[in-house]
């Protein structure tokens, strides 16, 4: 991970070397290349770095919780809100920027309440404890339906000039980073990421069995509904400030649990997350000639073949 941020802040059309590098980060200016480096490479691996951190974690926590390699806030509605809810207001509201950003944070924040307000139905309905499992991966899915059609049928209506920005952002990018949505990514990765470990470590008992956890003195209820919330404030975080970046969250924890053979890390999913959207973004800004792709088509046309091989290995454990 951080070979590739320094590969993403030196490398490029613009090239830094590293003396120049350090003597920047020192203060001094470098015509052209402080402006670059501070302001655009720098900021950017930087904000690439903690967003798919945050979808790397935020991955871990929901593959954890509901057992399921294809659980996660791609699939299940959250990426998908927030980006209905930055075309809705930059529809009604005329919102741009910053303004974007906050839109999809409550857009993402919106979907998860709509999960788990129609999970909390069904399971009344049913009988049975807790929000999660197949229902609330059913909700998700049907939340993620309504939240891209919702997308849909607003851009159809958007002007040109405002289309082009929306299917931008709706993509995911880091052509916008600052240091302002660095920040805001930062400060919640410092107090989510000791909490995220923390939850993690509880949620083992789980796994055991509902009884038996309980018998050990465990909450697996409270707990899981604990980690689905971090998961869901880590992906609507990471996605307001980069846009909705396709299934970072879904590849980051199989490739972390194949580096560990086959146990979950909310760390290693999360450095795994980072590097992905870093070389994603490397790629596409850098490595393509004049075709600059968002980062997020690249990690869309990586990620669909892998969900597909996902299926495919689910249903084969199924039948096995």
């Amino acid at each position: 991970m951080l070979a590739m941020m320094g590969i993403r802040v030196l490398l490029g059309q613009y090239t830094v070397t590293i003396p120049d590098f350090f003597r920047i980060l020192g203060g001094e200016r470098i015509p052209g290349a402080t402006f670059i480096v501070m302001q655009d490479k720098l900021p950017r691996a930087l904000l690439g770095a903690a967003a798919g951190a945050a979808f790397g974690i935020s991955g871990a926590l929901f593959r954890t919780v509901l057992r399921n390699p294809l659980a996660s806030p791609d699939v299940l509605g959250i990426n998908a809100g927030a980006a209905a809810g930055a075309v809705a207001a930059m529809y009604f509201l005329g919102a741009a920027g910053t303004g974007l950003a906050w839109a999809g944070l409550a857009g993402a924040i919106a979907a998860a309440m709509l999960i788990a307000l129609v999970s909390t139905s069904l399971r009344g309905a049913a009988g049975t404890a807790g929000i999660v499992g197949e229902r609330f991966l059913l909700a998700g899915i049907g939340v993620a339906a309504l939240g891209q059609a919702t997308v849909v049928g607003i851009m159809a209506r958007l002007t040109t000039q405002n289309a082009q920005g929306a299917a931008v952002w709706t993509a995911g990018s880091l052509n916008s980073s600052t240091w302002d949505r660095l920040i805001l990514v930062s400060v919640v990765l410092v107090v989510a990421i000791p909490a995220a470990v923390l939850v993690h470590r509880a949620l083992q008992p789980a796994s055991l069995g509902p009884e038996l956890a309980v018998g050990l003195g465990s909450h697996p209820g409270r707990v899981q509904t604990a980690a689905l919330g971090l998961g869901v404030v880590l992906a609507a975080v990471a996605t307001a400030s980069t846009g909705p970046l396709a299934f970072v969250a879904l590849l980051s924890t199989p490739i972390a649990a194949a580096l560990r053979h086959g146990r979950i890390s909310v760390l290693a999913s999360g450095a795994v997350g980072a590097l992905i959207v870093l070389a994603a973004d490397m790629v596409g800004a850098e490595m393509l000639g004049d075709a600059r792709l968002p980062a997020g088509v690249i990690t869309g046309a990586i990620g669909a073949p892998v969900m597909l091989w996902l299926l495919v290995q689910q249903r084969r454990g199924a039948r096995s």
